[in-house]
């Protein structure tokens, strides 16, 4: 005999976060720990590829700054030429470390894309292999791509504006150029914090809902609209927090490496062994800095994705869907992706609980309307108590004459109880 009702399924694992509306601690807390999540995917490959991408863009930037100036050890100073091949050489290894810094942020925008999908998937207690989270990223690429394309060019204009702005008015007068310099640089820190905030969740867009880049720059906008100061104070924690650690790990760092050259070539003379050492310690210096930037950008990506699934959750309802998925998957069901579910829709705001009674519609009554008062006074014991009279009783209030209570003890009557019989007593 079989029955239609499902058998025993085990408990769902717990995800990384509850699947209700997250806290400021919560979203703050779990971005730093959800490294214990997928330690294969989140310190593994991503951290070994932002430091990966990190080397070879100081090898290559090097490379090219020792082949450009090189050339200068075979001009003298004071030649004519001189000039136009140092400015030569400085042209290409700027115009180089851009080229090669927007390169590597390709590789940027895959750890940050990876972790993204990495964490959503963490939220309803799934791991994925990187394989099947570079299918999930793939489709999304160019467009984190050119979302990052767009942001440095952005960057790139205002600051090319602000320096032409400043060069011409230096021109003019160089206190007004370095005036208005510094009034922009100043004017420009809170812009930059107030679109790092509304634009900080475009990446959990692109990848998790597969939209355009400028619908995701508009979602985000919309997303964040109430809930800007706690988006802020997330990504400037985070921020400041990695800030401290790296001057924590570095400047004591940098401190013993100027001790260790020191040691190694005492006279200050330039020599094979302190050569080495400078090196060495240079690059143990830089790998550290590096890990500390690595671990800090999958903790603020991780950090957006919390985020955006909170904000979806207060405002969308994702939760509800989260929870459904989890259910059906129980169930051994197969069903679709829940952030591509309701995308955009509105909740109504969750009611009050208890719910509060409505109010009285007219004033309110007294309390002897409903057959109470004011507690009696106190009688000490042996005192006997008057019997209450008229006056002493008020009226109730609400209730017409006929139908007050009568003042005094009750009226006495003909009846009086039974007697006992013979077969009683």
């Amino acid at each position: 005999m079989t029955t239609a009702q499902p058998g025993w399924t085990p408990a769902p694992r717990a995800g990384i976060v509850p699947l209700h509306p997250l806290t400021f601690g919560t979203v703050l807390g779990r971005s730093f720990v959800a490294l214990r999540q997928n330690p294969r995917v989140l310190l593994g490959f991503a951290l070994g590829i932002q430091m990966a991408t990190y080397l070879v863009l100081l090898v290559a930037v090097g490379g090219i700054a020792f082949a450009s100036f090189s050339r200068l050890a075979t001009v003298p100073v004071s030649s004519p030429d001189y000039p136009d091949l140092f400015a030569g050489a400085t042209a290409i290894t700027v115009i180089s470390s851009l080229v090669l810094g927007i390169a590597s942020s390709a590789l940027t925008v895959i750890v940050q894309g990876v972790v993204v999908a990495d964490v959503a998937h963490g939220v309803v207690a799934e791991k994925l292999t990187v394989g099947a989270l570079w299918r999930r990223i793939r489709p999304a690429f160019w467009r984190l791509f050119g979302y990052t394309l767009l942001a440095s060019g952005a960057v790139l204009v205002a600051v090319a504006i602000l320096a032409a702005a400043a060069f011409a008015l230096g021109l003019l007068a160089l206190a007004a150029g370095i005036i208005v310099a510094i009034l922009f640089f100043l004017a420009a820190i809170p812009l930059a914090f107030w679109l790092t905030t509304r634009l900080y969740l475009v990446t959990p867009i692109l990848v998790l809902e597969d939209t355009g880049v400028f619908a995701a720059i508009a979602r985000s906008w919309r997303l964040t609209r109430g809930r800007f100061w706690r988006t802020l104070a997330t990504w400037f924690v985070i921020q400041t927090g990695f800030g401290i650690i790296t001057q924590i790990v570095v400047v004591p760092l940098n401190f013993f490496s100027g001790m260790f050259v020191g040691v190694l070539s005492p006279t200050g003379d330039p020599n094979v062994t302190a050569v080495v050492g400078t090196v060495g310690v240079s690059l143990v210096v830089q790998m550290v800095s590096l890990l500390v930037q690595s671990i800090a950008l999958v903790v603020n990506a991780t950090a957006a994705c919390l985020v955006y699934v909170d904000a979806r959750m207060r405002t969308e309802g994702l939760d509800l869907d989260l929870q459904s998925y989890v259910d059906q998957r129980q169930m051994g069901a197969g069903v679709a992706d829940p952030y591509r579910w309701h995308v955009g829709r509105t909740v109504a705001p969750p009611v009050a609980w208890p719910p509060q009674p409505a109010p009285w519609p007219g004033p309110s009554p007294a309390p002897q309307a409903y057959g109470y008062g004011p507690p009696p006074a106190y009688t000490p014991p042996g005192v006997d108590t008057p019997a209450p009279t008229a006056a002493d009783v008020p009226p109730a209030a609400g209730l017409p004459a006929s139908e007050h209570p009568p003042a005094g003890p009750p009226a006495a009557t003909d009846w009086a109880p039974p007697q006992a019989g013979p077969e009683q007593r």
